[in-house]
């Protein structure tokens, strides 16, 4: 077998978090080369077409773009131009089981006014001390989350003080806006933003009340053509700038000599580099690519103790009409708590499951043939689990669910669908998501900061991450900063410094030995 040693950086997966490291590194003059297994780019962010409609398979809506905005203007490029970023307005509408609704929009006037008329002047003045603490918490807790953790000692650093006056980890997200917000339509609105990290608000650590409020701040976009597009147009320009992208070629091993990472073994080469990045699903990858003898924190048995997010159940669904519906719909049950409890015991919600319907076509028409929309439905649901035959009950299910969709204005579902696919946890599972929990690892307060896997791998030297699966999170936002802390933290082990646009990166707390690290 060929052995190839031309790449400074071997990125293991082409989704988001690897394609964000390899633009920054490239820009840096570092050579990239990325391994992806499949026959496109983005992983779970990517397109679907069937029928001649167009879904996205994963992540439907872009929020709080910052981090995308730093990343390509680092390289030279405008994110919303590039991406073809469309903003919303409103956000999205939230239907409640207990009564009422609510267009979450970015004017907060018009929010004080829809939660005045929702559930009175108490609420009102509470939506905007809610603001006003979430502004404060978002400004000393950003430095925690742009940066990487490498152990217990960081407690005690300037940052970690900083963070620890509101992360109130003695509170959850449910507790911390109850102390606030006394209607429980109103909690719910602004905690259900947790499901993006597959977790109950009533299990969150209170830092991610923070998660809606990026949404009234920075409100949340479409990309032209579909989320997924974004990871296409981030890898034509990794490309432009030198990175080399092999496509339907997959890693089936890292070559490990002691405890350094050496090599990236495929059918068709072995790859050798200083330096290797895993953009591949946490357990996954640790227990596809890295033998089980070297690892101890993070071995087989002890991966299998760890907490992982919820799943979801999927539709997606091809309409021979129109809809007049916002973008973005939630449906959240009346009995929303025990709704959550369903998940968390691993049990199916048959009576008044809570719902998440896009319909995209009404702000981008090219996803569907003309008169005709596409509708994306989620229902969150626990990861897989023995108890849980899905392929037994997966139809009944989704008779539950096309029934609920009436109650966010789709009451005429079954005459029209032209197409249409089912996806349980099972499925997510087969396509390599570990116990299909789409959102990796859960962000309890004993798997977050440095109790996460580190970005610098803290088991194996030359072994970086990127992904849900590691600092800060998953969700899109967090996977792509998770890439540009790895491609800090690369430049920094290697010397370089690059040339981000005049970006005033901070390189000093990143040259740690592997000794400070672990």
């Amino acid at each position: 077998m060929d052995t190839t040693n031309d790449a400074d950086v071997i990125i293991v997966g082409a989704g988001p978090g690897g394609l964000s490291a390899a633009m920054l590194l490239a820009k840096a003059g570092v050579k990239v080369i990325m391994l992806e297994k499949s026959n496109g780019v983005g992983g779970r962010t990517k397109i679907i077409e069937k029928d001649g409609y167009k879904f996205d398979n994963g992540p439907t809506f872009f929020h709080y773009p910052e981090i995308a905005e730093e990343i390509f203007q680092a390289v030279g490029r405008d994110a919303h131009k590039d991406l073809k970023l469309i903003k919303l307005d409103p956000n999205y509408r939230i239907v409640f089981g207990m009564g009422g609704s609510l267009d979450a929009t970015t004017d907060l006037d018009d929010m004080e006014n829809q939660v005045r008329d929702l559930c009175g002047e108490k609420n009102a003045k509470g939506f905007r001390k809610y603001v006003v603490d979430n502004r404060k918490k978002m400004r000393l807790s950003k430095n925690c989350l742009n940066s990487p953790w490498s152990g217990v000692g960081e407690l005690f650093s300037r940052r970690a003080i900083r963070i620890s006056r509101v992360l109130r980890p003695w509170r959850s997200v449910a507790s911390d806006l109850a102390r606030m917000l006394p209607d429980e339509r109103l909690q719910l609105a602004m905690s259900f933003q947790t499901k993006y990290l597959g977790m109950s608000p009533f299990q969150a650590p209170s830092l991610f009340t923070i998660l809606a409020y990026l949404e009234y701040e920075y409100g949340i976009f479409h990309a032209e053509g579909g989320l997924g597009t974004i990871t296409q147009r981030m890898a034509d320009i990794a490309r432009d700038l030198g990175v080399e992208i092999k496509l339907n070629e997959e890693v089936e091993e890292l070559i490990i000599e002691g405890k350094k990472v050496v090599g990236a073994r495929t059918s068709k080469c072995t790859y050798t580099a200083d330096r290797f990045v895993m953009n591949v699903d946490f357990a996954v990858g640790m227990k596809g690519l890295v033998s089980n003898e070297v690892r101890k924190k993070w071995s087989d048995e002890k991966l299998e103790e760890k907490s992982y997010s919820c799943s979801t159940f999927m539709l997606y669904l091809g309409m021979d009409k129109l809809y007049d519906a916002p973008h973005h719909q939630i449906y959240a049950a009346k009995d929303y708590e025990n709704n959550l409890k369903d998940i968390v015991e691993n049990k199916v919600t048959w009576d008044d499951p809570s719902i998440y319907v896009q319909n995209a076509s009404v702000t981008d028409p090219s996803l569907a043939p003309d008169g005709h929309s596409t509708l994306y439905v989620l229902v969150p649901v626990s990861n897989t689990h023995p108890s849980i035959k899905w392929d037994s009950i997966k139809d009944k299910f989704r008779d539950v669910i096309v029934k609920q969709m009436a109650l966010l204005g789709f009451d005429d579902v079954e005459e029209h669908i032209m197409s249409e696919t089912i996806v349980t946890p099972d499925d997510w599972a087969n396509r390599d998501i570990y116990k299909g929990a789409v959102f990796n690892l859960a962000h309890s307060l004993d798997q977050m900061l440095w109790r996460r896997p580190n970005n610098r791998f803290e088991e194996l030297d030359g072994l970086f991450l990127v992904g849900g699966g590691t600092h800060p999170g998953s969700g899109l936002p967090t996977i792509l900063e998770s890439g540009r802390i790895s491609a800090k933290l690369i430049c920094a082990e290697m010397g370089v410094k690059p040339d981000w646009n005049g970006m005033n990166y901070q390189f000093e707390d990143m040259k740690m030995s592997r000794r400070d690290s672990r």
